[in-house]
């Protein structure tokens, strides 16, 4: 019976690693961190320390802190883009949103919020409710200097406080803003071509019958 070819193994003591002085390692970490201390005093990328509250650091867009509700327009009750669905307030974990529908005097919907009230004391800055919004309407906030020694009246925002503008939207975060507006503008220009397309089929239908209605008359 043959046996399988076993590994040849060198003979002899294994190889030592090389020698090096003791300390080198911790040598090279102090000169990368004397590097960067000395760089940080003439290169920009270097200069970390910022001259709070004089000098303000960029915001991240991927930075949230509160929601903001958005609105179109120079109006921001006229223009609120809420229409008071309340999807946000049933979401909400924490259930810190609160929201009363507006109607008219018979009752009817006016589709746009009477009360949007946020409790910040309570929101835990999750997001799920920007996540959720089927109307574009309500996004986080990059504000985040809201100490106030009023604990509870201060920390109640209503539509007022939160609404913010598109241009605060866009500058907030441009890439987000900028394709939201293209999707409703898209969206706009899809109702309008199917509003004139409704009307231009009534138009031909009601031709269609009263040119039938004349030749019907004129055959009698």
């Amino acid at each position: 019976m043959e046996h399988p070819a076993t590994t040849s193994r060198p003979s002899g003591p294994p190889p030592t690693a090389a020698w090096t002085l003791p300390g080198i390692g911790l040598l090279k970490g102090l000169a990368v961190t004397a590097t960067n201390m000395i760089q940080s005093y003439y290169r920009k990328d270097r200069m970390t320390t910022v001259q709070y509250p004089e000098e303000r650091a960029t915001i991240s867009p991927n930075f949230r802190n509160f929601p903001f509700l958005v609105y179109d327009g120079s109006d921001a009750m006229a223009g609120m883009r809420c229409t008071a669905c309340s999807i946000c307030e049933n979401e909400c974990p924490p259930q810190c949103i609160y929201i009363v529908l507006d109607r008219d005097e018979n009752g009817k919907s006016l589709k746009r919020p009477k009360v949007f009230d946020i409790d910040v004391s309570v929101c835990m800055n999750c997001g799920i409710c920007a996540e959720v919004c089927p109307f574009d309407s309500i996004y986080m906030d990059g504000e985040y200097e809201l100490s106030t020694s009023d604990r509870f009246g201060d920390l109640l925002f209503n539509k007022q406080r939160l609404a913010r503008s598109t241009d605060y939207h866009a500058q907030l975060r441009p890439l987000e803003a900028a394709e939201v507006a293209a999707r409703r503008k898209a969206d706009e220009e899809k109702k309008l071509a199917a509003q004139a397309a409704k009307e231009a089929k009534a138009k031909a239908d009601k031709e269609a019958k009263e040119k039938a209605a004349k030749e019907q008359a004129a055959a009698e």
